[in-house]
């Protein structure tokens, strides 16, 4: 008997769909814990802010270099302290925004208009069908990282700029992805049957195209996510990223370099926080790929009539 039989012998109770995501998420436990790391990051971003910033901003030169675990200045030094006496806990916390934000906005703009230009590059046979991937190779000859540097040298290194040259050098990331399932999908026996009935070409694009072609672009940017989350930490190391008084974990590396042998936990802590971010998107991203898969899903599903 084949896997597909057996799969299909497998009587499984209707669910919600809300207790079915939870069912397939705890199917792959990884994944699972990811989620609730990144759950508790957009916590931080959204309330972190508000309630620590006075704390993380607020100087205590006797507390300068205040070694982690030390319970008798407050939680609020549980990481301890900075060059200038600031809890590290807090600004950790508070420099998440900043880094998502700009991760966050860098991948909407690149995905919208990467995305949109390669649609309609992948239903185009004339010439714009050819014109509009050479724009992704202009900007693919650049270094992206390199460009990053240069224009920000031109410019004032604000949050702003940071988020436009970060999405400028990912735009092919999506042109390119686009583009080759659009080309994929329009040879397909249902595109053919819709044209064939006289379906408009936007009806063919937002009603059929897009949903196929959607879950691929999530996956992509849910792992584009973490790699512009590491370029702007890098553009901040490098001291061309956000600048003081705004704080970000790149930054927070950058400014604990100098004290690496004597107070390692100025780097240490919003290093850790990157590395667990990008980590947790990476399994997430893994995730979305089986779950939407139809191909690939019922792995999940197998592991999820175990659990239950």
């Amino acid at each position: 008997m084949s896997v597909s039989e057996n799969i299909s012998t497998i009587e499984t109770p209707k669910k919600g769909k809300i207790k079915t995501f939870f069912s397939l998420l705890w199917s792959d436990q990884f994944a699972f814990f990811a989620a609730v790391f990144l759950i508790l990051v957009l916590t931080s971003v959204i309330f972190g802010p508000m309630l620590l910033d006075y704390d993380a901003g607020r100087q205590n030169l006797r507390g300068r270099n205040a070694a982690p675990f030390d319970f008798t200045r407050g939680w609020m030094w549980f990481l301890g302290g900075d060059q200038l006496g600031r809890p590290l806990l807090a600004r950790v916390l508070v420099a998440a925004q900043n880094t998502i934000f700009v991760a966050g906005g860098a991948v909407m703009i690149s995905m919208t208009i990467g995305s949109v230009l390669g649609v309609i590059a992948g239903n185009s046979r004339g010439r714009l069908g050819q014109f509009i991937p050479r724009i992704a190779d202009v900007i693919m000859s650049f270094p992206s990282l390199l460009l990053a540097v240069i224009v920000l040298y031109m410019l004032e290194p604000s949050v702003s700029n940071i988020i436009i040259v970060l999405a400028i050098t990912r735009i092919p990331v999506y042109l390119r992805t686009a583009r080759a399932e659009i080309l994929e999908i329009r040879e397909r026996m249902f595109i053919q049957a819709a044209i064939v009935m006289g379906a408009s070409k936007f009806r063919i694009i937002f009603r059929h195209m897009m949903p196929m072609l959607l879950p691929t672009l999530l996956t992509v940017a849910t792992l584009d996510f973490a790699f512009v989350m590491l370029a702007e930490s890098s553009l901040s190391f490098l001291g061309i990223g956000i600048q003081p008084p705004d704080i970000t974990w790149g930054l927070m590396v950058s400014q604990g370099r100098p004290y690496l042998t004597t107070a390692w936990w100025l780097s240490f802590w919003p290093g850790l926080a990157i590395i667990f971010t990008t980590l947790s998107l990476n399994l997430i991203s893994n995730w979305i790929r089986i779950a939407l898969d139809p191909q690939q899903r019922w792995r999940l599903e197998i592991e999820s009539k175990k659990n239950d």
